[in-house]
């Protein structure tokens, strides 16, 4: 009953009788077998909007998408290869992967096909169009029997805490590099997700290395948004700082069906090269897919092609003794400014991908330190960028982000993926690259503009004494030492018990702020922000900002300081710091949005 199609006028039919696989009833050269209607007695052919319909499908190809109205010819890819009319119901059911067995009504299958002729056409009327409707933009079922499949296998398999990972690694001694290779070979069943974390948590250089370990649904929300090279037959993909190559399964289920697939992938640490190599023997790995490992550092690594992708996760860590390494390191790059091997990685991944995707630390979209490397990155194209704010590394209380930067292409738009406020936003690249502002604003929004619109910005010059402690202040003394907790709108907020005095402030740099008119206070750690002016016999610590005019002939007022307090500067604050949470001091970039009213 069910392999049932609609009957069509003759006319219908000849339009597309003499047509060929994969040919449209608009290929005709006859001008009567193209689609059309009569109207006041004219011929009026049909739109051709989409260049699938009244189309003849193939019989070697993957069946088409099955639409609502896969009932008639207009609708898309609906033609029967050979036969002269559209699909029936029991064919769509096996594009759709429907078991034979489902029962669409209450009245058993038997007995449906025991009907006449008259009463199968009733029931066709009446069922027909629900049928294939729910047919129609479905998921092959399949589809849903894997998915539930690996569930159901994910499931079963055992979960182990951090504390029963770390009971596992010091049983079996694999801090010893040897011992966990010899570990992970006899354990590829326990599968690679598992073992990757072993290895990261047993690795006894960790803090010298400045790895994290990488979860598999970080690297899937990094590689998900890779372009796909659907018209490429040789892909060259390099990891720079592969570790226990967290990344590795993604991008193999990602690129396994490009013909031929060349991953470099490079580490510092022989033994960690050593157990990729195990880990990667409890992948599986298709042939077209090709792993070359290289031993050395990748910031002084001779590499002798470009590559279509680089993507990793570099180390972060400032080099501060090693000078001479360093050297080699800052030879030839752009941002001279800071020590961190990680900025080291972005400029030399930009010089050898096309496509370059770092998960780095949030700092990089904000701190003075990185204006070179943003100034760099926004020559290209930025199109995604996901900030996983704390989210990133387990158990380990940094912010990271990740972006993913196309050499070839300008700035375009660019979409952003929030972990904070789990929203996603497209922009255009330089209206959150604005250079009117000293940094990325990744949360800009009509909000944050109409403040932004009634202040003038770059007032202010700012500085955080570096050298008082709790062990130089007392309860009572000649001078007062604000703190972030006593300062308050316009007022300064007296604690018992909180409240700190010192007597000798020559050694003290901050000495010179001492009864200077127009110094400006401000909690450097707070998404709160609050001001009041410095009074006479007091200075301030380091969790206080000391704001200075840059020219001395503008006047601030007690009433732009209040409205730093205000709900409204509140949240155009939390966007200008990027929703950050950890990197809230306030430096020579971000006291720039301190700004004044303008007053009409």
């Amino acid at each position: 009953i069910y392999h049932n199609f609609r009957s069509y006028s003759p006319q219908m039919e000849s339009w597309i009788a003499d047509i060929k696989e994969g040919q449209s009833a608009f290929d005709n050269t006859d001008p009567a077998k193209i689609p059309h209607r009569i109207k006041d007695g004219k011929v009026v052919y049909n739109a051709q909007k989409n260049g699938d319909k009244y189309t003849r499908q193939c019989w070697d190809k993957v069946a088409p998408c099955i639409h609502t109205r896969n009932d008639i010819m207009a609708s898309q890819n609906t033609v029967h290869p050979t036969d002269n009319r559209v699909f029936s119901i029991r064919e769509v059911m096996m594009m759709m992967s429907v078991p034979d067995s489902f029962q669409w009504s209450d009245i058993p299958f038997d007995e449906l096909n025991k009907l006449d002729s008259k009463g199968r056409k009733a029931f066709l009327k009446k069922e027909e169009m629900n049928i294939r409707q729910n047919l129609g933009e479905a998921v092959p079922t399949i589809i849903f029997r894997q998915i539930a499949k690996k569930i159901r296998q994910a499931m079963a398999k055992n979960e182990y805490t951090d504390m029963e990972i770390e009971q596992i690694i010091k049983r079996n001694g694999l801090t010893a590099p040897q011992n966990l290779v010899s570990f992970i070979s006899s354990k590829k069943c326990l599968g690679f997700p598992f073992l990757s974390k072993v290895a990261e948590l047993a690795n006894s250089h960790r803090e010298d290395n400045a790895a994290y370990y990488t979860r598999q649904d970080i690297c899937y929300a990094i590689i998900k948004n890779l372009p796909d090279f659907d018209d490429t037959t040789e892909l060259n993909i390099l990891e720079p700082s592969i570790g226990v190559g967290n990344f590795l399964p993604v991008l193999i289920q990602k690129y396994r069906s490009i013909d031929i697939v060349y991953i470099d992938v490079v580490d510092i640490d022989s033994s960690s090269i050593d157990i990729l190599k195990a880990l990667v023997s409890t992948m599986d790995v298709p042939e077209n897919i090709h792993i070359n490992y290289i031993v050395d550092d990748f910031l002084l690594h001779n590499f002798e092609k470009h590559y279509d992708v680089v993507i990793g996760n570099p180390p972060y860590k400032k080099i501060t003794k090693e000078k001479s390494l360093l050297s080699k390191y800052k030879l030839n790059l752009f941002n001279q400014d800071t020590n961190n091997i990680f900025s080291f990685f972005i400029e030399k991944s930009l010089k050898l991908g096309n496509v370059v995707s770092l998960i780095v630390p949030k700092s990089l979209i904000n701190a003075p330190e990185f204006n070179k490397t943003r100034e760099l990155l926004n020559n290209y194209e930025i199109s995604n960028i996901i900030d996983f704010g704390e989210k990133g590394f387990k158990g380990v209380k940094i912010e990271t982000v990740s972006f993913i930067v196309d050499t070839k292409n300008k700035p375009g738009k660019t979409r952003v993926e929030s972990y904070i406020t789990n929203d996603t936003e497209v922009y255009e690249q330089s209206y959150i690259t604005d250079p009117a502002y000293p940094y990325w604003l990744i949360y800009r929004n009509n909000s944050f503009d109409s403040v932004a619109d009634k202040m003038t910005f770059d007032i202010f010059k700012v500085y955080r004494d570096r050298l008082i402690t709790k062990a130089i202040t007392k309860p009572n003394g000649k001078f007062r030492v604000l703190k972030s907790r006593n300062i308050g709108n316009n007022e300064i907020v007296n604690i018992d018990g909180y409240d700190s005095y010192i007597d000798d402030i020559n050694s003290l740099d901050v000495s010179k702020f001492l009864n200077q008119e127009n110094c400006v206070l401000v909690p450097n750690l707070t998404y709160n922000p609050r001001a009041c002016m410095l009074p006479t016999g007091c200075i301030a610590d380091g969790s206080v900002a000391i704001l200075t005019l840059k020219n001395t002939n503008t006047k601030v007022s007690t009433e732009d300081l209040a409205f730093y307090a205000t709900e409204q500067f509140n949240e155009f604050y939390a966007i200008a710091r990027n929703r950050g949470t950890r990197s809230l001091n306030i430096d020579n970039n971000s006291v720039f949005f301190f700004g004044k009213l303008k007053h009409a």
